[in-house]
């Protein structure tokens, strides 16, 4: 199914922190993509320039995992500041040398990502994520809330995010072979409460497989608010990548999903009402440009 009337659509970055992984060769660590901040900050400018030239209209800073809980078992609580300043300064360099676009601070989950039973209940988290809301604020464009796993989790973080004067985007994070549910098991129907009560500016799945992506697009398109996707190219999110302190060479990439077929998975998307689309882990600068192509073939405009 093609949708033949002009769209805006606005095209987000892939992969950040993976991509630097994979161009460092070295064995990959829980951390490795946040050490990468305080010793060649350089790379991570680049990879988002990068994403510019390829078309993407968005930066997602690389402050996913930059979070108190997480740094503090690898005594770097003390470097926040500097790596959230940083990070928003690749990212706005990027933006300014291209001449357009904007920065997405990224936040993701609290303890460890597709784990909501770990993260602490909304009141405790919204507590936590406030010092990272207020860091991000101060010069992102937007705050993009990432693979939120359970209703309880993307409450917490939005508790927070909203005592900001930005846009907040919600992602979350589905079954990699029902996208009818989130990770905790709930429908994706029980956020509608909490959508109603913290109005996010645009709702989206990410992290999931294109497939179970698409599944829960015919879900959320009818919640009435503005909603995309960026699914990931991993074959699942495995069990022995659920754990606390997961590393990416515990997952396995779908050798299948090259750059013609995930732009034909985000097509449908845009099809079914998304405005906005990107890549998450495993999609890199080269899918993010066979997208822009196909948008821009398919008469919409990238915003």
């Amino acid at each position: 199914m093609v949708d033949r009337h002009m769209k805006q659509v606005t095209l987000l970055d892939g992969s950040v922190g993976q991509e630097l992984v994979l161009r460092s060769g070295k064995k990959p660590r829980a951390i490795w993509s946040t050490e990468v901040l305080l010793e060649k900050p350089e790379q991570v400018a680049e990879i988002h320039a990068e994403y510019f030239h390829a078309g993407a209209s968005i930066a997602t800073t690389n402050t996913y995992p930059v979070l108190r809980d997480r740094l503090e078992s690898e005594g770097l609580e003390g470097q926040l500041e500097t790596l959230w300043d940083r990070a928003l300064k690749a990212a706005r360099e990027a933006r300014d040398n291209n001449g357009w676009g904007r920065v997405a601070g990224s936040i993701g989950p609290l303890v460890a990502s597709y784990r909501p039973d770990e993260c602490p209940p909304a009141k405790e988290a919204e507590v936590e994520y406030e010092e990272i809301v207020e860091a991000l604020g101060q010069a992102a464009d937007l705050l993009l809330i990432e693979t939120m796993s359970s209703v309880d989790q993307a409450d917490g973080a939005m508790r927070a995010a909203n005592k900001a004067s930005l846009p907040v985007w919600l992602a979350v994070t589905v079954d990699d072979f029902d996208g009818r549910v989130m990770r905790s098991g709930e429908p994706l129907s029980a956020l509608i409460p909490l959508l109603e009560r913290h109005r996010p500016s645009a709702l989206l799945i990410n992290c999931s497989r294109p497939e179970a992506v698409t599944t829960g697009l015919d879900i959320i398109s009818g919640f009435g608010l503005p909603f995309g996707a960026y699914a990931n190219g991993f074959t699942e999110i495995s069990h022995g990548f659920v754990t606390s302190t997961p590393t990416v060479d515990k997952l396995k990439r779908r050798l299948d999903l090259d750059v013609k077929k995930y732009g034909e998975f985000a097509m449908d998307w845009i099809a079914k009402g998304a405005s906005i689309v990107g890549g998450c882990c495993e999609i890199g600068p080269p899918y993010i440009k066979e997208l822009a192509k196909r948008i821009r073939a398919a008469g919409h405009e990238i915003v």
